[in-house]
């Protein structure tokens, strides 16, 4: 199915990137505007965090904002010698799902991990862009059933 420019139109999406790998957060957030900017939609605040683990409150502060429709969340959360990825991965995204639910608004999981390497995480920028999709999707349909 073929995308048409306009989808996103009067959807406002703001943005939360981790600096934690940010050879790779940094690619999946460019990648993140150029999907908003080609759906039509508009690209609200962007807030960059240590890591992903640290999410759900710059999350939180967005979705109480009223000129966010939606957010999204850019991070890779790489394996490394611990399970300590899979605790953050766990974590964080049950957090940013919750506070989906409470506010009422989309949130993007544009987060790749846990147990992956630095060339999977490579593999996977692409993912900012499909999270961007999913919650401007997400705002019209939400629009439809309200």
């Amino acid at each position: 199915m073929a995308k048409a420019k306009g989808d996103g139109a009067r959807v406002r999406v703001a943005v939360v990137a981790s600096e934690y790998n940010y050879d790779i957060t940094l690619m999946m957030l460019e990648r993140a505007k150029e999907e908003v900017e080609f759906l039509g939609a508009t690209l609200g605040p962007v807030v960059k965090t240590p890591g992903v683990f640290d999410m759900p409150l710059a999350v939180q502060a967005l979705f109480r904002r009223a000129d966010v429709d939606a957010v999204v969340a850019l991070g890779a959360v790489i394996e490394g010698e611990t399970g300590h990825d899979e605790v953050v991965m766990n974590q964080a995204s049950r957090k940013l799902t919750d506070l989906s639910v409470e506010h009422g608004k989309p949130l993007g999981l544009g987060i790749s991990g846990p147990g992956e390497t630095r060339l999977q995480a490579q593999d996977r920028i692409e993912n900012a862009a499909n999270a961007v999709r999913a919650v401007v999707k997400m705002v019209h349909r939400l629009r439809e059933v309200a």
